[in-house]
């Protein structure tokens, strides 16, 4: 042995020796592995695959902790593949496209294939993505991708289509306990039994969590006075050592936890509201997508009842990015409050999905005649405004006229709630679609015979071909339409 190699030995044992706890436990084969059974078990299907190194491309998807990394390092110790690892926080297109090219080398020289690990993968933006797709999908490289993001939102759908999906789940508490037990003994080192179960909840299911707060436990019981070298820990260890822990927040809570925000808000109750908000707000949370997300509501789930709500959760949305954090968070609270003792009304959600759905099922037709646009020379030679009645001409602002295709005629989409300010709405809607419907069959387009034209509204120019151009820049009656 020369003596580069011993003094790598040497400082390979070491950083072993000094290695975090989490570390240095890592299972060596798929028996030592705490929890994932419907994966790693004996009748598991990874560990078919692995066993038979019949491995394909792979995405490992689960919450930290949960032995994404130690699977694939399983992997690599079992196939006879060359195995490689990148990390998608540092790698970039060039360093795909140089793994991809050794493949390629690889298997034209020794007929090995190549296997990549590509932790994190849910950071590697599309055209990182893109850039590995092709050698995924003839099999040149086969990509084994740890990540804790929903794939489906953070992995490209090509490349996703091309992986088999294994999902990794939190780690129970009897699992947990097993971790803690299995590092107090590598520890040699003792824990009273409600200290195990306290580290075991307190860890949602993460097992790195749990012995990252038990090495921090040791450290306080070990230098204690008194301690000796046997060290014991306690419930007051694991929970002094638990103030250093970091509140996890992923893509799956991002979702849940703005999912929590509306449907709170939808069910009127502001505690929960503002309970979702500080959640989120604590956790670092983009206060403009909450914005967002509250300006949509508005119209989703308050619509007319209270129209007042959207111009609230707009304001706090403006708020957001004129005064910004700490201080919008205020106006996000009071938009949350607002939109959460609002009367709620769907009913302009139901409506454009009714309307949709016209649409979609081929009920459409042309433009009637009468509403087309007539702003431009020559319209009026091919029918276009022609008997449209500029509503303002007459009493109240309205006229009976028709204003869709015959092929819907008569289908109602919105239908107002009697809650807040839409049963105002919902009166006025009744009266006119009545009035409506006692004008419906005196002509093709629904227009009452018995009311003529009434006089050009407004001043100003004409188009050239008869209309009056209003000064709002519209076209009054007279041949012309609303203009664009």
């Amino acid at each position: 042995m020369t003596p580069d190699d011993l003094f790598g030995q040497a400082a390979e044992e070491r950083r072993a020796a000094r290695a975090p706890l989490a570390a240095r436990l890592r299972p060596r084969t798929l028996d030592e592995v705490v929890g994932q059974r419907h994966l790693v078990g004996p009748d598991g299907p990874f560990r078919a695959l692995v066993d038979g190194d019949r491995l394909r491309s792979t995405i490992l998807w689960g919450p930290p902790g949960t032995g994404k990394t130690t699977l694939a390092r399983l992997v690599a110790d079992g196939t006879e593949k060359e195995f490689v690892s990148l990390s998608a926080v540092t790698a970039g297109v060039k360093d795909v496209r140089e793994v991809v090219e050794a493949a390629t080398r690889r298997l034209g020289e020794q007929g090995r294939g190549t296997m990549l690990f590509l932790d994190e993968v849910h950071r590697f933006n599309r055209a990182q993505q893109d850039a590995l797709l092709p050698a995924v999908e003839d099999g040149l490289v086969v990509l084994i991708g740890a990540t804790t993001e929903n794939p489906y939102f953070s992995v490209n759908a090509p490349l996703l289509s091309r992986s088999t999906l294994f999902r990794l789940e939190p780690l129970a508490l009897d699992e947990l306990a097993t971790v803690v037990h299995r590092a107090l003994d590598a520890e040699a080192a003792t824990a009273d039994e409600d200290a195990v179960v306290a580290l075991a909840e307190s860890a949602e299911g993460d097992a790195r969590a749990v012995l990252t707060t038990l090495e921090v436990a040791l450290a306080l019981a070990g230098s204690e006075p008194g301690a000796g070298e046997a060290v014991h820990v306690t419930r007051a260890h694991i929970e002094r050592a638990r103030q250093a822990r970091l509140v996890h927040y992923g893509e799956d809570d991002h979702y849940d936890q703005i999912s929590a925000l509306i449907k709170s808000v939808r069910g009127s109750d502001p505690d929960a509201g503002l309970y979702w908000l500080a959640r989120m707000l604590e956790a670092g949370e983009d206060a403009r997508f909450i914005a967002r997300r509250l300006v949509v509501l508005a119209s989703e789930d308050v619509g007319e009842a209270d129209p007042l709500a959207l111009v609230v959760a707009d304001a706090a949305a403006r708020a957001v990015e004129f005064v910004g954090l700490p201080e919008a968070q205020l106006n996000l609270a009071q938009a949350v409050v607002h939109l959460a003792v609002a009367p709620k009304s769907n009913r302009v959600t139901v409506a454009l999905g009714a309307a949709r759905a016209d649409v979609t099922s081929g009920a459409r037709a042309d433009v009637p005649a009468h509403l087309r646009d007539a702003h431009y020379r020559g319209a009026s030679a091919l029918g276009h405004g022609s008997g449209y009645r500029y509503p303002h001409d007459f009493p109240d602002a309205w006229v009976a006229q028709g204003y869709r295709p015959a092929a819907i005629e008569g289908h109602v989409y919105y239908e107002p709630s009697e809650r807040g300010y839409e049963a105002t709405v919902a009166a006025r809607v009744a009266r006119l679609r009545a009035e409506m419907s006692k004008k419906r069959g005196a002509g093709p387009d629904g227009v009452d015979a018995g009311k003529g034209g009434g006089p050009v509204a407004g001043g100003g120019a004409t188009d050239g071909e008869g209309a009056q151009v209003r000064g709002d820049g519209d076209v009054a009656p007279g041949g012309g339409a609303n203009g664009r």
